[in-house]
């Protein structure tokens, strides 16, 4: 069964910020002889996202990278909101949240490392994967099984969806409720 602070905290979201490098990447950077910087992200968090969209629930990615692969794979998923190059993340999420008009307790966020914590402390449903560090993951209130790049961010989205009633719109969601109660911190 899953816990009711991780349903109640993810009934309420409305904006999902996504670090990039190490969640919708498996934070591997490739770079040829050119200097050319390469990411390969998953399919399945790329529908995740489209399905929160369509279910009025905002996506923005924030993050320290500033390589043009995380711009088009943003315009690609037609992601409305990108920071790029975000030493500090804070600034612009809070800038976000008030442009948006949302109390923290509405937005959730998914980071791997520390320059995520910051967010992770503020926000409504904290959330990070399983490669993350020991003091990123003292901050989550949710782990996912999915390694970044492996789809955790389609397991939250899917986390999302159903605690909102819309799992039923979701077709494609077939996590168990007993993976995702082992996962909440």
């Amino acid at each position: 069964m899953l816990d009711a602070s991780l349903i109640a905290r993810a009934r309420r979201v409305r904006l999902l910020s996504c670090d990039v490098d190490g969640v919708l990447t498996d934070g591997r950077i490739y770079v040829d002889d050119h200097g050319h910087e390469f990411k390969a992200f998953c399919a399945l968090d790329g529908v995740a996202m489209n399905l929160l969209a369509g279910a009025g629930i905002v996506v923005a990615w924030i993050t320290g990278s500033a390589a043009p692969a995380v711009t088009h794979r943003a315009q690609q998923l037609r992601i409305p909101h990108v920071v790029l190059d975000a030493r500090d993340k804070l600034t612009p999420w809070e800038r976000l949240r008030g442009e948006l008009r949302l109390a923290a307790d509405e937005c959730a966020h998914i980071g791997d490392d520390l320059p995520d914590i910051a967010l992770l402390e503020v926000c409504g449903l904290a959330v990070t994967v399983p490669h993350a560090p020991a003091a990123v993951r003292a901050h989550a209130h949710y782990v996912t099984s999915r390694e970044g790049g492996s789809g955790a961010v389609r397991e939250l989205a899917d986390l999302i969806l159903a605690a909102q009633g819309r799992a039923g719109e979701n077709r494609l969601a077939q996590l168990p409720p007993q993976t995702l109660a082992r996962n909440a911190v």
